[in-house]
Order: C-alpha cells, then structure tokens, then sequence
C-alpha cells in the first residue's frame, strides 16, 4: 500500500471516530437537559366536594332524605355525626387544617364518609374520587385511619365482655326462650383471603378452596356480638378454632360475673352457648339432635336449631352491612385485615345499640318488675367455699353435666312450648 492511500485511510477513521464522539456527546446532554418526570398534580376541588356531600346529605333541606342516608352510609345520620364528632375530636387526622399556602384541607366528613363507602360498599380505593374529591392514596389512609379511630374510641365499649347487668338480660331473654342459664350462640365465618401470599396458601386453604381467615364469635337475640376472635387460618375447623381461641378465658380467671339458675328442678352454675353438631360435648355447649325419636326431642331439635340461628343471623347482618367483609379482602397485611374486620364488629354493634328499639324484642319486662320469678340470675354474693371459687377445666368439659343438662332442657321446653306444639 503506497504511503498516499495510508495518509486517506487514517483521516478517514479520524472522521468516523469524531463523528461517533460527536453523537454520543449529543445525546449525552439532551438527556440532562431532559427535566425528570414528576406525579402529576391533579386539582380535585376538595372545597366543592365538600359543599356537595353537605348539600346532598347534611343541611336542613338536603336532597336525600333519611332512609337513603341509611341505606348508604349503613346507620342513621345521629349516629353517623356521633362517630365523625369523636374522630375529629380525638384525632389529629380528622381534623380540618390548612396547608402551607392557607387553604383548607379535607373536612372531617369527607374523610369519614370515604371510609364508610369503602367498608359498605367493599369498592375499590379510587371509586370515591369522584364524588368525594380525594385520590386513591389518600382514601385508603381515611380507611386505616379510621378503623384504628374506631377500635380506640370505641372499641372497649362496644366489644366489651357482658357486665352483670347485660348477663341478667341475656339469662332473661334465653328463659323467655325456654333456655334458662343460655348467654348465646356461637359459631365460626370464614373471610376469603385474596392476595394471600403464596408461601402462607397452605396454612390458609383448606382443600382445593380458597385461602381463608376464621372469625370465631358469640351473638345474642338481638345480633350483639359479644365476643369475636378472628385470625385463625381457614385450614382450621371449629375445634380448633376453640382450643385456640379465649371464649372461656375470663370465666376461668375469674373476671366473668357468676351465674346459677335452675332447670326441671335441678341446679346449674355454669351458663352455656348453643352450638351446631360439631362442638364437642361439653357442659358449656349445648347441641342439637340430629335424629330425635320422641316429640319432645322432635321439640327440643326444633327450638334448639331455631334459637342458634342468632349467631348465623349475626354473621349474614354483618356481612350484609359491610361489603367489604363479604367480598375477597385484598390487604396483604395481616394486621391491617384484623382491624378491618373489629371495626366493622364496632359498628355493627353501635348500629344494634341505635336501632334496638325497632325491632320485635322479646318481653321480659315480667322479671325486670317481679311479677314472675327468675330461674336464671347472676350471682352477687361470694361462696363460703374458697376451693371452688373458680370452675375449671374440667368443670367446662364435663359431659356428665352436659347429658344432664341437655335432658333437663328437652324436659323444661317440652312443658314450656309442648301445648303450642
């Protein structure tokens, strides 16, 4: 190669190189020149949101009337005002303040009202965005905000243990029922766990079903949930649901008010719930039979399966009330889920407390004013015998007692409700 053609062949690379250099460089400071990409701002008007749920359910000539705002917001508007007061009394998230440039953020209403759509409704985060004026992130804080507000303003005295009082109620109503020393029903509802995580499914499924958790709880005439323990995975059945869970906690430490009452003649101390055929048979459980042979099994089976569907009636209210409990939960977390599911046991109790007066109760004003005696009452006065202050064990699980009492039952509802028969 002649030394002309080698000079051509270096300027030309030295051309290529620069050219490739030039190119590189360019793109180089096009890309810095780029500003970086930013959540775009989306101005909701939150004071018109506002205006427009006070207007259409909360000023005196508001568009909706009462039974609507029942039907939406799942409780009377008194009671609705009750709640919102309290959360933005006690808790700085519910309380309207401004931002750094003066302008009002979301009222208290707003936020309490997304909520309560989300738990009725069992909708998605961003559904209330466009009547309510607030974003998918910040519904979903409103949620957990005001499910942890409820537990804590709320939680102790409408998931509260009967007191002596509500017990004599309860003793009330089950002898006007033909149970004397009955407190409830109890039963077990599994919740659908949708985003359950992979390496938890096998806990959580039982067969080729889907991943579930179990509410375990005991509920009375009136559909009071009075004790809920939820958390179990759904492989568990109710037996195992039982031995895990503290329904008998407070009575065998001594918390829970003494009962006694009688029965075809014969004296109890111990109350006891209905149940269905799976709970064992114990001194506290009382089921029903599956195959009666006499008419007064054939009546006792009767009433007996008609008295448990308080716990069922319980768990379809309160599924029917709060749609999110009904449908797949989708929270991954566990604890989250949990206070979901108490909040709504909280609610579901105020909204029976409100709304008691309106149902067909039971009368059990004969016993409140002494007319007839009561064969069920709680104990006031301590036992002379210190050794047996406290039942045990197996106390609760004797079947002896349970045979006998189940006996004196089908005997009392028989001479109760055997001439209606």
């Amino acid at each position: 190669m002649s030394s002309s053609s080698s000079d051509e062949f270096e300027e030309r690379l030295d051309e290529v190189f620069d050219e490739i250099f030039e190119d590189t460089f360019n793109n180089i400071v096009e890309a810095q020149s780029i500003p970086p990409s930013r959540r775009a701002y989306v101005e909701r008007n939150r004071e018109g949101g506002h205006v427009r749920l006070w207007n259409d359910y909360f000023s005196e000539d508001c568009t909706f009337p009462a039974h609507l705002f029942r039907r939406r917001f799942r409780m009377n508007k008194e009671l609705f005002l009750r709640i919102v007061h309290g959360l933005s009394e006690w808790f700085p998230f519910f309380q309207q303040r401004r931002d750094a440039t003066g302008r009002f953020g979301l009222s208290p209403l707003q936020k309490c009202t997304a909520a309560i759509r989300m738990l009725a409704y069992g909708s998605a985060a961003d559904a209330v965005d466009e009547y309510l004026r607030l974003g998918e992130s910040t519904a979903l804080s409103c949620l957990h905000n005001f499910t942890d507000g409820i537990i804590q303003l709320f939680g102790e005295e409408y998931l509260r243990r009967p007191t002596p009082e509500d017990l004599q109620r309860l003793l009330d109503i089950g002898e006007k029922r033909g149970f004397p020393g009955m407190v409830g029903s109890i039963d077990c509802m599994h919740w659908e766990w949708k985003n359950c995580p992979t390496a938890w499914k096998g806990q959580y499924t039982r067969g080729s079903g889907k991943p579930t958790i179990v509410l375990e709880a005991v509920a009375s005439q009136d559909l009071w949930i009075w004790h809920a323990f939820f958390g179990p995975p759904g492989t568990l059945n109710d037996i195992n649901v039982l031995d895990r869970s503290p329904v008998f906690d407070d009575l065998l430490e001594g918390r829970a008010p003494r009962v006694k009452y009688m029965v075809n003649g014969h004296m109890y101390k111990l109350g006891y719930y209905l149940t269905d055929g799976i709970y064992p048979k114990w001194s506290t459980f009382i089921q029903s039979i599956t195959l009666p042979q006499t008419p007064q099994q054939e009546l006792f089976a009767k009433v007996q399966e008609a008295t448990r569907k308080d716990v069922e009636r319980a768990f379809g209210v309160l599924q029917a009330r709060f749609a999110i409990v009904r449908n797949p939960v989708k929270t991954l977390d566990r604890a989250k889920i949990g206070k979901i599911m108490r909040a709504c046991i909280i609610l579901h109790n105020m909204i029976v407390e409100d709304e008691r007066d309106g149902y067909s109760p039971i009368d059990i004003s004969e016993f409140e004013e002494g007319d007839v005696p009561r064969c069920s009452q709680v104990e006031t006065e301590m036992p002379t015998n210190m050794n047996n202050i406290f039942p045990t064990r197996n106390d609760l699980r004797d079947r002896q007692t349970h045979e006998r009492l189940k006996n004196d039952l089908i005997q009392n509802i028989w001479n109760k409700f055997g001439d209606e028969d």
